[in-house]
């Protein structure tokens, strides 16, 4: 289990992140989304003690990663794919991460083989391919046999045949009752996969629970005349509402209770209608609008670089990211 309580960070006057709070259950894989500078890579970071909270707690099993004894066998870490020695070959980097994990001999070769790259093995790491990269970070991620993973965008630069392999193996791996908590911008492959989600945005949690429940939609979808108007009449109302990504309004309450106040604020409405949940893209966009590069910082297709390497790699060469 992989906890976050009242979680923050400060720089100064600046919070990156602020009252932080989660849980991702065994047997689970949460997908953790937000637009760029939401706070996800500084969030993984204080998890994986790279960097330290102004306040609150993040722990797997109960204990602060730093105090874990043999962190890499109880949760593999993937947050940057780059952060590994170049000159050194696949099969290196894996001997490398076993004994820091104390794996059986001949670990590296099975793991090689898992993750598609036995062929590859030989060659070094600074020739390979971004997409091969991602399959060796899995797999150092995954030699210790944790019971948790935490992977930083694991799709990036991978092929379709390649996403479609991630996405097998991290639902099979929680199916056998792991924890897994997935930071992607791939919106799409996050839907196929996870099946909960935390959204953060402006160092905030704005959604968690079920995917399916936050995708099912409730409430009313509402275009009036003056959609900045009207939101202020139904927030004055007690109402609950939001900007839709693709313009109009989204309201908490039922089609009387959005009739009455535009009759009683005088406001012309050109659509009122049940929300229908138009998938996770729209869910994200409407819960992060107004977070800061929200506006294309979420695709379904492409890449995002990882922040924090610089940091990520030097806890690599001392042995508290071997995961």
């Amino acid at each position: 289990m992989i906890t976050f309580e009242n979680l923050t960070k400060r720089y100064g006057s600046t919070s990156a992140v602020t009252d932080v709070s989660f849980t991702c259950e065994p047997g689970t894989v949460t997908g953790f989304l937000g637009p760029n500078g939401a706070g996800k890579s500084t969030t993984l970071r204080m998890l994986t003690g790279l960097t330290p909270p102004t306040s609150g707690s993040a722990t797997v099993a109960g204990h602060r990663y730093r105090d874990l004894r043999n962190p890499g066998r109880v949760v593999g870490v993937m947050l940057d794919a780059s952060a590994v020695h170049a000159g050194r070959t696949g099969r290196e980097t894996l001997q490398v991460a076993g004994r820091l994990l104390r794996t059986p001999p001949g670990a590296d070769e099975e793991m090689l083989e898992r993750v598609g790259l036995r062929d590859a093995g030989s060659r070094r790491v600074g020739q390979y391919s971004l997409g091969m990269r991602q399959r060796l970070g899995i797999g150092v991620a995954l030699l210790g046999d944790p019971a948790a993973l935490v992977l930083d965008e694991p799709a990036n630069g991978l092929d379709p045949e390649g996403i479609r392999w991630m996405r097998l193996l991290l639902r099979d791996f929680a199916d056998r009752g792991g924890t897994v908590l997935l930071s992607s911008h791939l919106l799409h492959e996050v839907q196929a996969t996870a099946d909960r989600l935390v959204v953060i945005g402006g160092g905030r949690v704005v959604a968690d629970g079920p995917l399916a429940e936050l995708l099912a939609g409730s409430g009313m979808r509402v275009r009036a005349l003056d959609d900045a108007g009207f939101a202020g009449a139904l927030a004055s109302a007690g109402l609950a509402v939001r900007h839709a990504a693709d313009g109009g309004l989204v309201v908490d309450a039922d089609a009387e209770q959005v009739g009455r106040v535009a009759a009683t604020a005088g406001h012309v409405l050109l659509e009122l209608r049940p929300a229908d949940g138009g998938g996770l893209e729209q869910l994200f966009f409407e819960l992060t609008a107004g977070s800061a590069e929200t506006a294309g910082s979420a695709t379904t297709a492409g890449s995002a670089t990882t922040a924090g390497s610089a940091e990520i790699a030097a806890a690599t060469r001392t042995g508290r990211s071997a995961a």
